[in-house]
């Protein structure tokens, strides 16, 4: 038996999802495959605030990762939800049914958050329903996830930077700055929060041009938010392609907290062969990869 789940890549809403912003995310195909039948030797402590030493599985994140290095893509919620995605498998649930489903991202929720020490879910939820999704946080703490369209055209490319974030790292500057000028903390994740909703709305609405239009401004309110708090969510060989991308009418924004890991380019066309080299030049490289639309799932 083996189940894998899909890893993410989160266009918009970062940092301001924690305060309740809408945020979307998508699930691509490059997947953890948890094996039901080999036990895991190092169980990852989400894995292993999930489930006993004995039940969990062991679990291949490899397409998650450039060698040892994670490329950014939820790798660890996707081996948590395969992880659990095992013991539901063996108990006889279908992962495929809706409140299976529901019971998962609860579970896996759960111990993400316990190890992490906070954090939305919202690479959790991605893992566990597969394809693009509306995500917020109500003011309890509940999450409302809702499938969310994408316009038709829209197309993905995504860069790694050559070097992972440490996206605990960059939540604490953020909340440095929340701490020290909260008016200003709250100025920039409002302006977030707006063109999140606007990518989402432009979704909803088939405009791909507008969506882009957006995802541009969700970028200038992430760079002015890393400005602000002394955070590199835009670290200096990718700060060149932002323009380089909007003069050829897209958007290049970090996947989430950004501070390195992976950069998407967001347009109505593939990024052109300008854009490309500049990326090479600076050290980045076109990762392939699509949508996941199915979720976990048995593999």
């Amino acid at each position: 038996m083996k189940v894998a789940a899909p890893g993410k890549l989160l266009l918009s809403g970062a940092y301001a999802v924690l305060d309740g912003a809408p945020a979307l995310v998508v699930a691509v195909d490059r997947r953890a495959i948890a094996d039901g039948a080999t036990r895991a030797t190092n169980p990852t402590p989400e894995v292993l605030a999930a489930l006993s030493a004995d039940e969990a599985p062991q679990v291949d994140a490899s397409a998650l990762r450039e060698g040892e290095l994670k490329l950014g893509l939820g790798s660890s919620a996707a081996m948590l939800v395969a992880s659990i995605g095992v013991k539901a498998s063996r108990l006889g649930r279908d992962l495929r049914d809706a409140s299976v489903r529901h019971a998962l991202f609860a579970d896996a929720r759960r111990a993400h958050a316990q190890v992490q020490g906070g954090g939305s879910g919202v690479d959790v939820a991605a893992s566990v329903y597969g394809g693009a999704l509306a995500f917020s946080l109500e003011p309890g703490g509940a999450a409302t996830v809702t499938p969310a369209p994408l316009p038709a055209g829209l197309v993905l490319d995504v860069f790694w930077c050559g070097a992972p974030a440490i996206t605990s790292s960059m939540r604490a500057r953020v909340d440095a700055l929340r701490q020290r000028d909260g008016a200003t903390y709250r100025a920039r994740t409002q302006d977030i929060a707006t063109a999140s909703s606007s990518v989402l709305a432009a979704g909803a609405t088939n405009d791909v041009a507008a969506f882009v239009r957006a995802a541009q401004h969700g970028g200038a309110a992430l760079a002015a938010l890393g400005h602000d708090a002394d955070a590199p969510i835009f670290p200096p060989s990718t700060s060149a392609l932002v323009p380089i991308a909007e003069s050829e009418g897209a958007a290049f924004v970090p996947s989430g907290a950004g501070g390195g890991d992976v950069f998407v380019h967001i347009g109505a066309r593939p990024s052109s062969a300008r854009f490309r080299a500049a990326a090479t030049a600076a050290g980045l490289r076109l990762v392939p990869m699509n949508l996941d639309l199915d979720g976990v799932r048995l593999s």
